[in-house]
């Protein structure tokens, strides 16, 4: 476990493994990180989504990984592809995108550098039709990243979960938008 899935200019995607608990916890874990993803959460959350991770590339061949500069080896986020994991979400079929960058490496590009290598493979390798990617209302910034990534609004997606104060919004590109993208 824990060896590089896909490489890109800057970033080196690679299976999660258990030793990778810690720094997550230090690094992705932090109040800024989590603002928009219900903040900081317990130690035995953190280290069910790293097993659900593991589990999924084992059982499926995708899953959410670390994302490390190559230049440094260090740990800069966690990113990935999945099924739509909300419980609400009225898509559970649809494959789906997200991403974490550390707070001293945000606005470097590193989310969109992965998530277009993520988004290609979901294509290529998986055989998505499609790919969703979901926030809250409130996220501004990933909307952001999913409009540059081709991505479109999709209202008729939306839907609120109790526990959150704002609506969880999603965006998604299907396999001819991407290839049509330059």
């Amino acid at each position: 476990m824990g060896e590089a899935v896909l490489v890109t200019p800057r970033l080196v995607l690679r299976q999660i493994r258990e030793d990778d608990l810690e720094l997550h916890l230090a690094l992705l874990n932090t109040p800024a990180v989590m603002q928009h993803l219900g903040g900081v959460q317990p130690r035995a959350v953190i280290a069910a989504k790293h097993a659900a991770s593991r589990e999924s590339f084992a059982a499926e061949g995708y899953g959410f990984m670390i994302m490390e500069e190559r230049d440094s080896g260090e740990l800069v986020g966690h990113c990935g592809l999945r099924r739509v994991a909300h419980p609400l979400a009225p898509n559970p079929q649809d494959f789906e995108i997200g991403w974490l960058v550390r707070e001293d490496r945000w606005r470097r590009g590193y989310a969109h550098e992965a998530m277009r290598a993520v988004v290609d493979w979901g294509f290529s390798a998986h055989g998505a039709p499609q790919i969703a990617a979901l926030t809250c209302e409130a996220n501004l910034g990933s909307w952001r990243l999913m409009e540059k990534l081709g991505m479109t609004r999709r209202a008729d997606l939306d839907f609120r979960d109790p526990a959150e104060p704002d609506p969880i919004i999603q965006y998604m590109i299907t396999r001819d938008q991407w290839e049509a993208l330059p």
